[in-house]
């Protein structure tokens, strides 16, 4: 039995915002839940994966997921989607529309941004999605309210018809708290019920549509005046007072312990009236919201002027006391605190670099040999590390699956400087099922000659080894069908004849199929084909030592990338008439090693060799 239904009779339990939500959504009688991994949201439905009497999945992509939970809304059943701010552009065609054709069982949908960047290409504020969209959002502060409010909305989504939005940041996703919990409320399943001018959105039906959307919305901002989910707290200073929400309350409170707070856990459509009747009791009313000035704005558009927001706060990034108190002090003309008040404590930097025998170093190394005769567009994933120190062998990174598009437009788009050069793609293989396929499409109907590295490892690694379709299990660990990357490129129209699968471990082998593909003029796909090696499928091999007395201090193993290996010593080789060479003579962890053997193939002089071989010698 897991641990989550071993709590089942618990009160009180300690909780990420993203366990809390998965509890949440259990015992509000959810019935199917969808999602594609996306840090800081992953851990949502792998919690709720946990839980008994409902039915969870990965989906390939995000905006399979929404339409998931789409259908199984449609059906009567309550339904929950998860994704991080980018995944949410991927689902939103579908949600667009669903605003329009409201729902049947409650719908929810966290979406999470990464305030911050800490592991995204963007900082992007999903507040927009509730203004666009013209559906709610609700903020939770904490793990409590997290847990809370996604039992509220379920409740708002049914009695308004409407998706709602849970909008989370990575501090509530990540960060424990204690919660007290209930039990499931297990609800029955009404069944789908035929209704054509509902559920086929062409225009002569959506357009009637319409006029329900912008009155729902109007019932709604009724509904956020006065919602139990925006508090005042009253404080005793009320020389500045604060609007806020989310994670951003708890930053306030820490700065200002005493100031006046109208926390809104209810943020769209936004209560104007209460926040109007909030500025009449303090002299200074600051808004502080991550990271658009969504609030500040309609606040001033319904004339509410005497505010301050974004001309005191920035724009991006986490609103944390380091950044609100010297902000605050400016603003009311005080000096500033000490930064012993505040001072954020950085600790010891740490560059990301892959994992000792990541199948992705022996791809980049092979890569950074040939940099000088191809164009690299690459990914999002544990391999986008490539673009870093010591391969260097990455030129782009956009979007999920934006790889294949990108090489496209490189080899239709050449300049005399770039004539001659190869255009090789990178992407993995969870990356290539989320999105990458039509790209690779598009690149065989429309000639492009691009060759593709198609990085199979087995594993949705970048967020923490999640399986997927192409590694022959399910979200519970289950059998289930797997992927053949190698048909599948062929029906999408590569010839047999240009599909390689690869050892990425056998560098000679690796770097002669990558020489051999980039020379063809036509689309080409390798596939390599290593498990990740933190996953269940990798199987360790023996480490390698370096002998010390055989290293010549070439240092071309470290060029591989291996964490596990380090320079020991250092040297330098006198060249009469020539530059001195600096020479690196290096050693091998072999703790962290597991024989992956790439960096034998690197090594001129032969001094890497088994552990075990050296052990022996030396008795």
């Amino acid at each position: 039995m897991s641990a989550a239904v071993q709590a089942k009779a618990a009160t009180r339990l300690l909780l990420s915002g993203n366990e809390a939500i998965a509890r949440g959504v259990w015992e509000a009688g959810c019935k199917v839940a969808a999602a594609y991994p996306g840090t800081p949201s992953t851990e949502i439905l792998e919690n709720i994966a946990q839980y008994p009497d409902l039915y969870a999945e990965w989906s390939v992509n995000e905006k399979v997921s929404m339409e998931v939970a789409i259908g199984a809304s449609m059906s009567g059943a309550r339904s929950f989607c998860a994704m991080k701010h980018v995944g949410m552009n991927v689902a939103s065609d579908a949600f667009m529309t669903l605003t329009l054709a409201g729902v049947v069982g409650g719908m929810v949908v966290a979406v999470a941004d990464d305030v911050g960047l800490s592991s995204s290409q963007n900082e992007q504020d999903s507040r927009f999605w509730g203004r666009f969209a013209h559906v709610p959002i609700l903020e939770p502060a904490d793990s409590q309210e997290a847990y809370e409010m996604v039992k509220v909305a379920f409740d708002l989504s049914e009695e308004f018809n409407t998706p709602v939005i849970l909008r989370l940041t990575t501090r509530i996703c990540h960060v424990k708290a204690m919660v007290t919990v209930g039990e499931r409320d297990d609800r029955a399943i009404t069944g789908f019920k035929l209704d054509a001018k509902r559920w086929v959105l062409t225009p002569a039906n959506a357009k009637f549509a319409l006029p329900k959307q912008i009155a729902r919305e109007e019932s709604l901002r009724a509904c956020a005046e006065k919602s139990p989910l925006n508090v005042i707290d009253p404080g005793s200073d009320r020389r500045v007072g604060f609007v806020t929400s989310g994670p951003a309350f708890m930053h306030v409170r820490d700065s200002f312990p005493d100031a006046p707070v109208l926390k809104l856990g209810f943020t769209y459509p936004l209560p104007i009236e209460a926040i109007k009747a909030f500025r009449a009791q303090v002299d200074v009313l600051v808004v502080v919201e991550e990271t658009e000035p969504l609030i500040e704005n309609e606040l001033k558009a319904a004339g509410l002027y005497d505010i301050h927001g974004k001309d005191t706060l920035p724009r991006l990034g986490e609103l944390t006391p380091n950044v609100l108190l010297p902000a605050i002090a400016k603003l009311l003309g005080q000096e500033p605190p000490p930064p012993s008040a505040y001072a954020k404590i950085d600790p010891f930097p740490r560059p990301p670099t892959m994992c000792p025998a990541c199948p992705h170093m022996g791809v980049y190394y092979t890569l950074s040999r040939l940099r000088k005769r191809v164009q690299i567009s690459g990914d999002i994933g544990c391999y986008t590390l490539g673009a870093g120190h010591p391969w260097n062998a990455l030129d782009t990174t956009i979007s999920m699956g934006a790889s294949m598009g990108i090489a496209l437009g490189m080899d239709k788009a050449r300049s005399e400087e770039t004539k001659d050069k190869a255009v090789v793609s990178v992407i993995g293989d969870s990356t290539f099922l989320h999105m990458g396929m039509q790209g690779l499409l598009d690149i065989v109907y429309n000639r492009g000659n691009v060759t593709t590295l198609l990085l199979d490892n087995r594993s949705t690694g970048m967020t923490g080894g999640q399986n997927h379709a192409g590694t022959g299990k399910d979200l519970h660990g289950e059998d289930a069908p797997r992927v053949d990357f190698a048909k599948l490129c062929e029906a999408l129209g590569v010839k047999p004849e240009r599909i390689k699968k690869v050892d990425p471990y056998k560098l000679p082998v690796l770097f002669k199929a990558i020489k051999d593909e980039i020379e063809v003029k036509e689309p080409s796909v390798i596939i390599t084909d290593r498990p990740c090696v933190l996953s269940e499928f990798y199987d360790g091999f023996k480490p390698y030592a370096v002998v010390d007395n055989d290293c010549n201090g070439c240092s071309n193993c470290l060029n591989v990338g291996c964490p596990a290996i380090t320079v020991s010593r250092t040297g330098v080789r006198q060249r009469p008439g020539m530059p001195d060479v600096e020479l690196k003579f290096t050693t091998i962890d072999t703790a962290m090693c597991t024989g992956c053997h790439m960096c034998v193939d690197s090594c001129g002089p032969k001094a890497i060799v088994p552990l075990h071989s050296l052990k022996e010698a030396a008795q």
